[in-house]
């Protein structure tokens, strides 16, 4: 940990010099002087920081996941392990490059202090907080040095999201509901029959089919299917002018929400391929997602929704994107058939005027995330 001349202390040098050399050309005592007792308070300097405090920080950040206009605070605790008082500190942090200057009072031997201080998380992102970096300086803040503590720092800042009521759709007609292999166990609807295995439920045995193939035979029984939602957020930047991709990752995760506040099984797409399968991976994605020139779009919606729409389970499709075209339209009514549902939400320019609702989706445009969920709520809940 070197010492590094500050602003003050770089012209005290440039003083020191300058006057010692004019008053030995001049001839000139006084200059001279002046000379050395700059630096002599360089001197002093040097000897103020030899002697470095002994000090231990701990940083905590809460919460470590924040939606943007939230509130997170950071806490140091500073401590003087040494045997002598630490002088005034200031000890910097940098967040999502705005740098913040915290000062830690002087500390007698034995004793710490707590300091709180908010951090910035207007924005989404996700924050890489280096180390907090512990420096002092000299009274006349001549010399500083400093040195790195603790380690690294990870805070997500979720977009912000608005209260979406969410559409019950049409599920299956079976009052247990449809179920597939995967579901989840220990529910109460009947799926099939299966060789019992050590540790199964002997009253679900199916004494039976147990009879007639001479094996044990278990009834298997899961938790009933639910629609599953299915978000296609379009990050291509062709469709979103200005500002509005912002919006619409605001919206995509407004819809991420609701899924998980219904209890519905989430799964989020981007149109580059990228998904998550559950709300909080799926909101850390949301949180450094961008739009890029060279993202398809909804041109491949097709291939990207293939996997996941099957005879056995019911997905409800939602898209997020700005204005659609014909060919996008059009690709939509061909998809309506597939799902229980298709929702489209459009972030169009406040001046533009709105799109054709493709026949059969359910669709609402405007041109900010505050107007679509105030549209969308008036739509679905009237």
């Amino acid at each position: 940990m070197s010492a590094v001349l500050t602003r003050s202390g770089a012209a005290m040098a440039c003083a020191a010099v300058a006057l010692v050399a004019l008053g030995g050309w001049a001839d000139y005592p006084e200059l001279v002087t002046l000379g050395l007792a700059a630096a002599g308070a360089l001197l002093v300097a040097v000897a103020w920081l030899v002697a470095t405090p002994r000090l231990t920080v701990v940083r905590e950040v809460r919460p470590r996941r924040v939606f943007a206009g939230g509130a997170a605070q950071a806490t140091l605790t500073v401590t003087n392990v040494g045997r002598r008082g630490s002088p005034p500190l200031r000890i910097a942090e940098t967040v999502g490059g705005h740098r913040t200057t915290v000062a830690v009072p002087a500390l007698a031997a034995g004793h710490s202090c707590t300091v709180g201080y908010p951090l910035p998380v207007a924005r989404r992102g996700r924050y890489v907080i280096p180390p907090v970096r512990l420096g002092h300086s000299d009274p006349l803040r001549l010399l500083h040095r400093g040195r790195p503590c603790g380690g690294e720092l990870v805070v997500h800042v979720y977009p912000r999201v608005h209260l979406l009521a969410t559409i019950a759709t049409g599920g299956p007609q079976d009052a247990e509901g449809q179920t597939v292999s995967s579901a989840p166990l220990g529910g109460v609807a009947f799926h099939s029959l299966r060789e019992y295995v050590p540790g199964d439920d002997w009253r679900r045995i199916h004494w039976g089919a147990t009879a007639r193939t001479g094996t044990v035979m278990t009834r298997h029984v899961v938790v009933p299917d639910e629609p599953r939602q299915l978000v296609v957020l379009d990050t291509s930047s062709a469709p979103y002018p200005g500002s509005l991709f912002e919006d619409a990752v605001r919206v995509a995760a407004s819809f991420c929400v609701a899924a998980e506040r219904s209890g519905l099984p989430l799964r989020l797409r981007t149109t580059r391929g990228v998904e998550r399968e559950s709300s909080e991976t799926a909101l850390e994605l949301l949180s450094i997602v961008d739009c890029a020139a060279t993202d398809p779009g909804l041109a491949g919606l097709s291939d990207l929704v293939r996997d996941v729409v099957s005879d056995t389970e019911g997905v409800a499709l939602t898209v997020v994107t700005g204005r659609v075209g014909t060919d996008a339209a059009q690709l939509l009514m061909r998809l309506r058939h597939r799902f229980l549902s298709v929702n489209l939400a459009q972030l169009v320019a406040p001046d533009s005027a709105l799109p054709a609702r493709p026949r059969g989706v359910l669709a609402v445009a405007a041109p900010t995330s505050e107007q679509f969920a105030a549209s969308w709520n008036r739509l679905v809940l009237r």
